[in-house]
């Protein structure tokens, strides 16, 4: 399955996986396509098999705040938005936790990691001498405990991690999972300073005897980590995992590490639409060294595939690449395009196998895009989009109107990178006719031997 893993209709940002048995599971928010605002007020599940993770399987809703046409509310307190929730298992159950925005955070649990999962209580604590309305982090609201990363340890101790703009932990009580243990309370677990630049998303992991707290530095584009060994800190910045905003329209991030049968990986999400909303689920391959550092890696459109065909039809809005202000959005639940494509912008795709064909010196590439009445031009360059060091292999003239656009180009193999440099098709007099207009959506492409 390509980036985003999921169909391209679902926008599940936020996502902690967790493999139960022979399954992955995503956990996360769930926005809307073309939304003003992050998130709504359910969750959603969608889970894989560790054999098979080109095949996701949607499992529905898993809790809500609101009622709506199939589902009762599960939060008789409130009804507003839910954030980034976490999920982990205890004893044979799976406990899931939630934040509310502007209310009390929750614990439900269920038999099953697929859910449905039933409230079980709000979080009990005594707020800690001197805290007053500060504790969890949100003035004026104790509870809420924002977006909480939840930790079994290998002694059954359980510990929560949350925060925004700030961050805190606290244990809790491992006999009933809400409870907070008076004492553990701790502030600032990940300092606001240099190097650490903690803003938000918190994301425990545990590997061997290392403790990970994965979570989004300000600026809020990346992903970054820092480690202990011990639970409780002290946590040491070690680097940048991924950035969402690396040659592409950025926004927040939140996600976690992964094992998957020998194989980690890092989930996270991207943006559509031109805002910093309407987010869908994206993953990478890493490496964890020997030394337990994470090199940083590239966001790419491959997703799980270590690379994709370039001789099936590709979707235009697993882009990986955008710049000069082209942008993916969504038209309706069947069709979603790279549109504001305008002279100079770039659109890449990483990576693409061509494969071992020596017997011919040229190859066709096609484009289906959707016409705005103008005439253009893509170049097409491999490995990367710098015209130093790129290598270009053809270009292909766009019309006016809506249709199938073609061209014949240089012969590839091998593994590449794919980019797109849209020029202007008029020249002379003309050149500047339709300076910063849209020249055309794009909504696939392929390439033919």
């Amino acid at each position: 399955m390509a980036n985003p893993y999921l169909p391209l209709w679902e926008y599940i940002p936020d996502g902690e996986p967790r493999v139960f048995g022979n399954r992955i599971f995503i956990y996360g928010s769930h926005d809307s396509a073309g939304s003003d605002k992050f998130c709504d007020y359910k969750l959603k599940v969608w889970s894989a098999s560790i054999d098979n993770l080109n095949h996701w399987v949607c499992h529905g809703d898993i809790f809500h705040t609101r009622v709506d046409r199939d589902h009762a509310s599960d939060t008789d307190w409130t009804n507003n938005d839910l954030y980034a929730p976490d999920v982990v298992e205890k004893d044979g159950k799976y406990y899931l936790y939630a934040y509310i925005v502007g209310a009390r955070g929750c614990i439900a649990v269920s038999d099953r990691p697929e859910g449905p999962f039933k409230l079980i209580s709000t979080y009990k604590y005594n707020v800690p001498q001197g805290k007053g309305d500060e504790f969890c982090g949100h003035p004026g609201c104790p509870g809420i405990f924002v977006d909480p990363g939840v930790l079994v340890d290998d002694d059954g101790r359980v510990f929560i991690y949350c925060g925004f703009q700030r961050s805190y932990m606290a244990e809790i009580n491992p006999d009933n999972m809400y409870e907070i243990i008076d004492g553990t309370y701790m502030d600032d677990i990940i300092p606001v300073e240099d190097p650490h630049r903690f803003f938000e998303a918190c994301s425990p992991r545990k590997v061997g005897n290392v403790y990970y707290m994965i979570y989004s530095p300000n600026p809020g584009s990346r992903l970054v980590y820092a480690t202990s060994n011990c639970p409780t800190g002290p946590f040491e910045y070690r680097g940048i995992i991924v950035d969402n905003a690396d040659d592409f329209p950025g926004g927040n991030n939140h996600g976690s590490i992964c094992n998957i049968k020998g194989q980690w990986y890092i989930f996270y999400h991207r943006m559509t639409n031109g805002t910093i909303m309407s987010r869908r689920a994206c993953v990478e391959r890493i490496n964890i060294l020997s030394d337990g550092s994470i090199p940083q890696v590239q966001m790419t459109s491959c997703g799980f595939k270590e690379s994709l065909s370039p001789y099936n039809i590709t979707p235009a809005d697993i882009a990986c690449v955008l710049k000069g202000g082209c942008l993916i959005t969504e038209l309706n639940v069947f069709i979603r395009i790279v549109t504001n494509i305008t002279a100079g912008c770039i659109i890449g795709f990483r990576y693409f196998d061509f494969g071992d064909d020596f017997s011919s010196s040229t190859m066709e590439f096609s484009v289906n895009v959707k016409g705005s009445g103008c005439k253009s031009k893509i170049k097409i360059l491999i490995d990367d989009y710098n015209t130093d060091k790129g290598t270009e292999i053809g270009e292909c003239e766009v019309g006016m109107d809506d249709g199938i656009y073609s061209a014949v180009v240089k012969n590839v193999t091998g593994r590449h990178a794919v980019f797109f440099i849209i020029e202007e098709g008029f020249a002379g007099y003309f050149k500047d006719m339709f300076k910063g207009r849209n020249l055309f959506d794009m909504v696939s492409f392929v390439f033919l031997k």
